[in-house]
């Protein structure tokens, strides 16, 4: 026996099953559903771990801001009562504010007024010092050198006190002689053996006299007729006055409290 021919090119092989009905159209849903019965691939697993994981963040966030929105949904009276607090703790805050730059600026007023008084006070405590003679003092003013041919029984303390009243007249604001005693207000002269005693201090000729204030004018004072230049070379004495811009004071003295006088208003 021999086997069958195969059928000729482009002829169509006759159904096997002649008496089966063809298969309906699938529709997407069917095909969804096979896909998904069919095992996956692992790329298909990876994509669906991704699409799982994206969409569980999407929700998580979703829910986040949903909570960040406390006053969603909430009553207007709600919103109108939490509106007012706000206002009224605003208020507050600028009151508190408006308080304290208040403080500050009075602080600053009190720190500037007391800075003030502390540098007036300074400067009055130094000018009261150079006057009263604790404190030294430099400026312009004129040196004044006194000889005295007959040591000391020529020119006496007639001539001196004439010639210191003279230099206080004319605006002297601080006197020296032999650059070791300070004249102020309460000091004395007497003569002594030889020379002068100022203030227990023992003197002797030459004189020198330093005074602080303006040159011009204090040379002028001691140079007019009958004046204390006169009256010293009309004892056999000489003197030379210098006009200095600058005059060094070093001497000094202490402080002594008053016996007598006390402020007005005080007792």
């Amino acid at each position: 026996m021999t086997d069958p021919e195969p059928p000729p090119a482009g002829s169509t092989q006759p159904d096997a099953h002649p008496d089966r009905a063809p298969e309906p159209p699938r529709d997407g849903r069917q095909r969804l559903v096979e896909a998904l019965r069919r095992p996956g691939s692992r790329g298909q697993v990876v994509a669906a771990v991704l699409l799982l994981v994206l969409g569980f963040a999407a929700v998580t966030q979703v829910r986040s801001n949903g909570r960040d929105d406390n006053y969603v949904g909430a009553r207007q009276g709600d919103l109108i009562q939490f509106i007012n607090s706000l206002s009224l703790a605003s208020q507050r805050a600028e009151n508190d504010i408006a308080r304290l730059q208040a403080t500050r600026q009075s602080l600053g007023n009190d720190a500037l007024a007391r800075r003030t008084a502390l540098s007036r006070a300074r400067q009055q405590a130094t000018t009261l010092g150079i006057l009263a003679g604790t404190v030294p003092a430099t400026g312009p003013g004129v040196r004044v050198t006194v000889t005295d041919p007959e040591n000391g029984s020529g020119v006496g303390t007639n001539q001196m006190i004439n010639g210191l009243q003279e230099l206080r007249d004319a605006g002297a604001e601080v006197i020296e002689i032999n650059d070791k005693v300070r004249v102020v207000a309460q000091t004395s002269l007497t003569d002594g053996n030889g020379g002068l005693i100022v203030d227990g201090h023992q003197l002797k000729a030459p004189y020198t006299i330093d005074a602080i204030g303006d040159p011009h004018t204090l040379a002028t004072a001691l140079d007019f007729t009958g004046g204390f230049i006169s009256e010293v070379e009309s004892v056999g004495g000489k003197v030379d006055v210098r006009e200095l811009d600058k005059v060094d004071v070093t001497s000094t003295r202490k402080a002594t409290a008053p016996r007598y006088a006390l402020p007005a208003g005080s007792g």
